[in-house]
């Protein structure tokens, strides 16, 4: 089953249930999707770019979340928070710290990445090659920590 099939399935479930939170964000997902089909020539958003598009809202909510945190409000957090971990349940398992070092070490290696002057070339190559699997941020700070020392 598909992303966008797995979706349409869950809110209906959702809706049944009446659980208010998870349909709100399955409805945020099932909006970004529709918006990503019209977007290309090609109507069908497959389960690759519907990742891609999944990890970008739970991205959001976690930095809402954090914002909403620093100014105190609680009752707007608990809201996006909510949001990501039903986001979190469509994406993939991130990378493990250990596998991800490997697999960066390998990256820059193969660039010839010698410092921190090459982290361009160490970010470029490795995040076309962990997209999906590791976060931006966290491939950001482990290729500084490789490069540095």
């Amino acid at each position: 089953m598909s992303i966008v099939e797995q979706v349409n399935a869950d809110i209906k479930t959702a809706m049944l249930a009446k659980e208010r939170a998870k349909l709100d964000a399955l409805r945020a997902i099932k909006s970004a999707l529709m918006l990503e089909a019209t977007k290309g020539s090609n109507s069908e958003v497959d389960d690759e770019l519907a990742t891609k598009v999944i990890m970008k809202l739970h991205k959001q909510r976690k930095e809402a979340a954090e914002i909403y945190a620093e100014q105190g409000r609680e009752d707007l957090e608990s809201v996006e928070i909510a949001q990501a971990e039903v986001l979190q349940t469509y994406l993939p398992q991130p990378m493990a710290e250990a596998d991800l070092k490997a697999a960066l070490e390998a990256i820059i290696a193969e660039v010839g990445a010698t410092g921190p002057q090459d982290m361009g070339k160490g970010m470029g190559k490795a995040s076309g090659a962990l997209a999906g699997k590791a976060d931006g941020k966290a491939i950001s700070t482990m290729v500084k920590q490789l490069l540095a020392g």
